[in-house]
């Protein structure tokens, strides 16, 4: 399997994971000049590279948060996860939301957080008037206290 990156800037980043162990990419900040985001503001900031898993039409992008930069400057996803489809071969954005009470500064090359490869499971979907019956049945939130 190969993760296939297409640089559209000088200046992007290649995704990288920072140990063998990370299950993510890096992503950084593709800018010329830093960014302020606002308290409270959300800001799509650029990466400079379009991606796709070669021969793998099963798999997701997915962007997360990278933990430091949540915990400690507290910008994290906005939409919580980012979704970059299979057959998407666009600029990769990540929309920052900063939860902090301060402004905070993105620096250009930044990592600002990582990307994650899933498998996608796309069953045949199926009307019923029931679902198979479980132990929990409906119960939801707090239900299993």
């Amino acid at each position: 399997m190969k993760l296939l990156i297409q640089k559209l800037s000088d200046n992007a980043v290649i995704p990288a994971r920072a140990t063998s162990g990370s299950a993510g990419y890096d992503l950084s900040a593709c800018l010329d000049a830093p960014l302020t985001v606002k308290a409270g503001e959300t800001v799509k900031v650029p990466t400079g590279i379009s991606a796709a898993v070669e021969g793998e039409e099963s798999c997701v992008l997915l962007i997360y948060a990278r933990s430091s930069t949540a915990t400690k400057k507290g910008l994290a996803p906005a939409n919580c996860v980012g979704v970059v489809d299979s057959d998407y071969r666009g600029q990769i954005f990540v929309a920052l939301h900063n939860h902090s009470r301060e402004d905070r500064v993105i620096e250009p090359g930044e990592r600002i957080a990582q990307l994650v490869i899933t498998p996608v499971f796309l069953p045949e979907v199926e009307i019923r008037d029931s679902l198979p019956e479980t132990e929990r049945g409906a119960g939801g939130f707090g239900s299993t206290n």
